[in-house]
């Protein structure tokens, strides 16, 4: 299969490039800086030498940058059997009180990357020829955010509101035309974002965990379509 990811170099990204590559599948990935990019496809080409990676850096939260990756990929003559819209940013913060243009960043970067990425490759995705019953499979990184507002979430929690409503409306969308979409909703997963955070208690998940549910997503029967993963530390959240 060819696996589209996008926020591909770190984090749930990254967990889930190798994920697929482990598994034989060809990675077609996008990250904000060409340096951590390359260095990303290197050492899972290392890995695993048998399947295809190649990728291109662009700023998805830039239209221009979404729509350009899209390109891109339409370019590379591929069926697109799977997309992950990982690319994404986290700003603490208060309604009241965060910094002016906030919110923006939080849409451009969360939403509107999503949004803009999956309408350029859509058109080519429902003319794909059907098999194994299906036309693709996406899957859109929401945040258990989405569900539930937490203190000092402020933007970051609108813009995974907004994911999720996007999501919800996309499978509704693309029953007709048989490609599956699912929306992953996790809890707090160690990325980068938590800095030195000492994990070795398993006090929160692991990027691969969100990987690994994906990859198992992405290998039901053309009947079965996980319309949500909402996963979450054993302990609850924090």
């Amino acid at each position: 299969m060819n696996i589209v990811i996008t926020g591909a170099s770190r984090g749930m990204g990254k967990a889930a490039a190798a994920a697929f590559a482990a598994a034989g599948h060809h990675l077609y990935l996008c990250a904000r800086q060409t340096s951590n990019l390359q260095q990303t496809i290197s050492e899972l080409q290392q890995q695993f030498s048998s399947s295809q990676i190649i990728g291109i850096a662009q700023d998805l939260s830039q239209k221009s940058g979404a729509t350009a990756f899209g390109q891109w990929v339409l370019d590379q003559n591929i069926r697109i059997d799977v997309l992950i819209n990982n690319a994404g940013t986290y700003m603490p913060g208060g309604i009241h009180y965060e910094t002016e243009g906030v919110l923006e960043k939080m849409m451009d970067i969360n939403l509107y990357s999503a949004y803009h990425l999956t309408r350029t490759l859509l058109p080519s995705m429902v003319k794909q020829d059907i098999i194994h019953g299906s036309r693709g499979h996406i899957f859109n990184i929401c945040s258990i955010a989405s569900q539930q507002a937490y203190p000092n979430g402020g933007a970051y929690g609108i813009s995974k509101y907004a994911v999720y409503g996007f999501s919800k409306n996309l499978r509704e969308e693309m029953k007709p035309y048989l490609i599956k979409v699912t929306s992953v909703l996790p809890g707090a997963v160690l990325t980068d974002s938590w800095g030195d955070f000492d994990n070795s208690a398993h006090r929160i998940m692991e990027a691969h965990d969100i990987a690994q549910m994906i990859l198992t997503s992405a290998q039901l029967s053309p009947g079965a379509c996980v319309e949500e993963i909402l996963i979450r530390p054993q302990l609850g959240d924090l």
